[in-house]
């Protein structure tokens, strides 16, 4: 299958990295490919920059944002969620309309410091905002609780774990959940929440997800639910 994903900071690198290592074809969608290539310098997180992981991973093409949506038969929003909606309409809704937009985001507002709050909260959510914006796309919620490396390897972490999805798509819910399957989440780890409106609940699951970080020193823990035997 063919994949765009949105997003060439370390959760993009991570989903694509791990689409291409199974077998489907990516291609990595990004505001100007010229520019990017021509950075040389470490990000703000010291991730070596996205020429050099390129060269690790070249069966990962890198485009502009409407290039990789044209591309994909499904899309990764894996932006700074501040930005998604803009990276969104420079990708084309004409190369979305149709197609299951995986939104694993975060509306992360850093207006007023560190840590960030979130904005919209409460009574909306980045995954409706998307919805809305682009009705003719299917999008659901999901891998958004979590440090990227377990998004792709949920054994990175000993134990049993939960993920959620949230989408008014039952079909791209089905896709998506099997498409976590390949990811390495067993099919009783997915807990599918409901329609779109559930994605206030995990979003608001971040503000403890960075005290946890900020407190604990590492992002190697996953938000799980206990299950009875």
């Amino acid at each position: 299958m063919r994949y765009a994903v949105l997003g060439t900071g370390i959760v993009g690198r991570a989903v694509a990295a791990k689409l291409s290592s199974l077998g489907h074809e990516v291609s990595m969608g990004t505001r100007d490919a010229k520019a990017t290539l021509a950075h040389t310098e470490p990000d703000g997180y010291g991730n070596p920059p996205v020429a050099q992981w390129l060269t690790q991973h070249a069966q990962v093409r890198l485009v502009t944002f409407a290039e990789a949506a044209a591309f994909g038969d499904t899309v990764v929003n894996a932006t700074s969620g501040a930005v998604s909606l803009k990276v969104l309409e420079a990708a084309d809704a004409a190369n979305l309309a149709g197609k299951v937009l995986i939104d694993i985001a975060n509306p992360l507002d850093f207006s007023q410091g560190l840590p960030p709050s979130l904005n919209p909260v409460n009574t909306d959510s980045l995954g409706e905002q998307i919805q809305r914006e682009f009705p003719l796309v299917r999008v659901v919620k999901t891998l958004n609780t979590m440090n990227c490396q377990i998004m792709v390897d949920p054994a990175h972490v000993p134990g049993e774990h939960t993920v959620f999805v949230s989408g008014d798509d039952t079909e791209a819910k089905k896709a998506v959940t099997e498409l976590l399957a390949s990811f390495g989440w067993p099919a009783g780890s997915v807990i599918d929440l409901g329609d779109i409106t559930t994605a206030r609940g995990t979003e608001m699951l971040l503000p403890i997800w960075l005290r946890l970080w900020g407190a604990l020193g590492h992002a190697d823990f996953n938000f799980h639910i206990q299950r009875a035997h």
